[in-house]
């Protein structure tokens, strides 16, 4: 598979920058390619998909955790005032919960997904290909990107939506933390606002795009590190770039999706 080299030097131009750009939308695409066909083909590494969900996707708890009480506790205290200023105080509860279960969960979870996972798929696969770990696998007869890539972008396109699903149900927790506290309410009324505004129905369109999410994830770090090269230089570059590269294709994707999803399922 011949992927596209990309411009290297520092100080570069806006068309270099341009060319690096689309390079690097080249390459991941001949890469996606070439996962997709190795998807179907056994064998199935299954343990190994196991160990990366693992990895990625538990040891990732920590942090989306904290994120997820932050997101309800700060959109609540946000919120409040506004909604005060209109008169419309009973309908915070409500109005932040569905926020969050169509948009901010899913998004703001994906992109602290991808500056904890990407950036270190592409680390770990980038020192393994400038260590020559890949080239040895090969001439060991394994399949270096079943192994190594496939099982990762169907670990984090698996493991993101259940992270997601946690974050929601954490922000929605933090936001009765902040209602309570302005306003003294209890939980038995903040429950039943909250079930009032929520149907089944939004939480489709947020939880099925992270798949989407969690797959480019995988496959951006993967995709920057396995084809890494200029020694611990390039390795560095490899995992920034993957953050940033995730980020933008997240963000890009979500717009899209949105408008999908409300020809779908209309509000």
């Amino acid at each position: 598979m011949k992927i596209p080299q990309h411009i290297t030097k520092k100080n570069l131009t806006v068309s270099e920058y341009l060319y690096n750009f689309f390079a690097t939308l080249t390459g991941i695409t001949v890469f996606n390619i070439q996962l997709i066909k190795e998807i179907f083909i056994p064998p199935y590494e299954i343990e190994e998909i196991k160990k990366h969900m693992n990895e990625l996707g538990v040891k990732t708890f920590p942090i989306v955790s904290l994120t997820g009480l932050l997101i309800g506790l700060v959109l609540a205290m946000q919120s409040l005032p506004v909604f005060n200023r209109f008169g419309a105080a009973d309908y915070l509860p409500g109005a932040v919960a569905l926020s969050v279960v169509r948009e901010l969960g899913p998004v703001i979870t994906a992109l602290i997904f991808a500056g904890r996972v990407s950036s270190g798929i592409g680390a770990e696969l980038g020192s393994m290909r400038v260590t020559e770990q890949i080239d040895a696998m090969e001439v060991s007869g394994i399949d270096p990107f079943k192994f190594l890539v496939v099982t990762r972008v169907i670990a984090t396109t698996l493991i993101l939506p259940l992270l997601t699903v946690y974050v929601i149900f954490i922000a929605i927790f933090g936001s009765f933390f902040a209602v309570t506290l302005s306003q003294g309410i209890n939980f038995e009324y903040y429950k039943n606002a909250v079930t009032t505004a929520i149907l089944f129905s939004d939480f489709i369109p947020g939880i099925a795009k992270t798949f989407v999410f969690g797959y480019i994830v995988g496959i951006v770090g993967s995709y920057k590190g396995f084809t890494t090269s200029g020694g611990t230089v390039g390795v560095g570059r490899a995992s920034t770039t993957s953050v940033v590269i995730a980020s933008m294709l997240i963000l890009l994707f979500d717009t899209i999706l949105v408008k999908i999803s409300l020809w779908l399922w209309p509000s």
